[in-house]
């Protein structure tokens, strides 16, 4: 009987271990392809080094840096501009970063986590706490 016990324990333990698995969470699996907020732009997220970086790879209407304080940089293409720069892989949070916004010509500090097939991308002043996030949606 006392085998027959053990063996049934041995069992269910391994059955309910296997339920708690942890799934393994790669630092890559935020490289690819994103749209942008409003879906209007696709976002290429790619590893420089030991570094994430983000660029614009595709736009509905392509246009210049026309909102840069840098009278130099405004007539550059958006096209190909890294925006989201500097990024370290923490324990699910992508930090350390910094976001360029064209639409105000500012960069902000800025932190990225994903959430399913959703890029939560959040650029902030000082603490996270004053800051907007958006979400870019995984296209690959």
């Amino acid at each position: 009987m006392k085998k027959i016990t053990v063996g049934i324990l041995l069992a269910f333990l391994s059955i309910f271990s296997q339920s708690f698995t942890v799934k393994q969470v790669s630092p890559d699996n935020i490289i690819g392809i994103y749209w942008s907020p409003k879906k209007d732009a696709k976002i290429e997220i790619y590893l420089k080094g030991q570094l994430y970086f983000g660029k614009f790879a595709w736009a509905a209407t392509p246009r210049k840096d026309i909102n840069n304080p840098t009278k130099a940089l405004q007539n550059r293409d958006l096209l190909g501009l890294e925006f989201l720069t500097k990024f370290t892989y923490d324990d699910g949070v992508y930090k350390g970063g910094e976001i360029y916004d064209p639409e105000t010509g500012k960069t902000y500090s800025c932190k990225m986590s994903l959430d399913g097939n959703k890029l939560k991308v959040r650029g902030y002043i000082g603490i996270s706490l004053f800051g907007r996030t958006e979400y870019f949606e995984q296209i690959k």
